[in-house]
């Protein structure tokens, strides 16, 4: 049988990047006030979202599903590649063994379902079902996902 492909994406849906902007040293230099991705080590020591851990292992745990993370790394902060991949295995083991794609067009990717908290890097034109996840900081309200409870309440009714 084969499993929907769940793609999860990193940076606001299960880590808090924006909690770390606001509390990095050097996020307000004049450096990176515009580019806080650039800030070397940011996301080397990101806190997980609220209930993100839980669900993840309860998506991998019922085994219906074949997840990935997928993630979008800062062109011109090479570190932060590895700081996410090494994020991920400390958070969530083997569980992403081998399934870390980072891409700046989530368009091009086939799957069935992309959890995302935007609709940048090809996110909006994703081909499957985008779960669109958590606070949209650009119009300032909940996204149709809030939360990682409704993520979870989606799939017990589509599965």
């Amino acid at each position: 049988m084969i499993k929907p492909i769940v793609y999860i994406d990193m940076d606001g849906v299960i880590a808090d990047f924006s909690k770390a902007i606001k509390t990095h040293p050097e996020a307000t230099s004049e450096t990176y006030i515009d580019n806080p991705d650039n800030i070397p080590g940011i996301f080397e020591h990101l806190e997980l979202l609220p209930g993100a851990k839980e669900a993840i292992h309860q998506l991998h745990l019922s085994n219906k599903y074949d997840l990935f993370i997928l993630t979008t790394a800062p062109w011109d902060n090479p570190t932060a590649w590895m700081h996410k991949r090494l994020w991920i295995e400390a958070h969530f083991g083997k569980i992403f063994y081998k399934k870390v794609i980072i891409t700046h067009r989530k368009d091009l990717l086939m799957g069935d379902y992309l959890i995302d908290d935007r609709i940048a890097n090809g996110a909006g034109n994703f081909k499957g079902t985008h779960l669109h996840f958590g606070w949209d900081y650009i119009n300032h309200k909940n996204n149709t996902y809030p939360n990682w409870e409704a993520i979870l309440d989606y799939f017990r009714i589509h599965s």
